[in-house]
């Protein structure tokens, strides 16, 4: 039968170990974490390129600058709930999709306030013709907890769901959203450059942490070892 301090021993050390290796890990994350963001630096400067025709992987593409070059379809206009304030105040992104040689690619043009919602209220901003549209490549991604539904019916859109944007629109879609840069449109709206491409690096702090628990966890029981012997002699 083990005794009571080898028992003790063991879990000390199982302590000790265990927050080690959270520590560990975290540089590993850390490791990880700087490579995705050198990744993300580089192709946000890098020169926008046009998307292929052929299908294209949306992970791939994620934050990759692109050029477009079409006729905005303002007749399928989307109003997205904006779930960020911008000025202080709430408002709409608006979601365009633009015709171009490889298909029709729905675009983020960028945020308008509450009273701007209606296309008539910004007319100078809905651009006939050709245009040539740059942005940010981004991949669909899944709905967010706490986000309400979409309901297409109203036109009542909280989240970016291309299959049901293109069904709402008739158009058949390509695999990316492109974020619009902050090239200013006509009469002001919509304000583009909404991209958020901050990722959040926190994990040497983290590894810190987790390795002065362990530290102190060896401490507390070398104190608690040292007291047993003295008690016992």
């Amino acid at each position: 039968m083990i005794d009571r301090r080898t028992w003790q021993a063991w879990l000390a050390l199982g302590a000790v170990a265990f927050l080690f290796a959270l520590g560990s890990w975290q540089l590993q994350r850390m490791v990880w974490k700087r490579g995705v963001i050198a990744e993300r630096e580089a192709r946000l400067v890098a020169p926008p390129t046009a998307l292929p025709r052929e299908a294209i992987d949306p992970a791939a593409w994620e934050f990759r600058r692109v050029a477009l070059e079409g006729r905005m379809r303002h007749d399928r206009e989307i109003q997205l709930y904006g779930r960020r304030l911008q000025h202080g105040t709430p408002g709409y992104h608006i979601l365009t999709p633009v015709e171009t040689a490889s298909g029709a690619i729905l675009v983020d043009r960028g945020w308008v306030p509450i009273d701007r919602k209606a296309p008539a209220s910004r007319a100078e901003g809905q651009v006939p013709g050709e245009i040539r549209v740059v942005g940010i490549a981004r991949a669909p991604q899944p709905k967010a907890a706490f986000v309400p539904d979409n309901d297409p019916a109203k036109n009542q859109w909280f989240w970016v769901d291309l299959p049901a944007i293109a069904a709402a629109t008739g158009l058949a879609l390509r695999e990316v959203l492109v974020e619009a840069d902050a090239t200013a449109n006509p009469g002001g709206y919509p304000e583009g450059g909404q991209t958020r491409s901050e990722l959040a690096d926190n994990h040497l702090a983290y590894a810190f942490i987790w390795y002065s628990l362990s530290l102190a966890c060896a401490v507390i029981y070398w104190l608690f070892r040292r007291r047993q012997t003295m008690d016992t002699e």
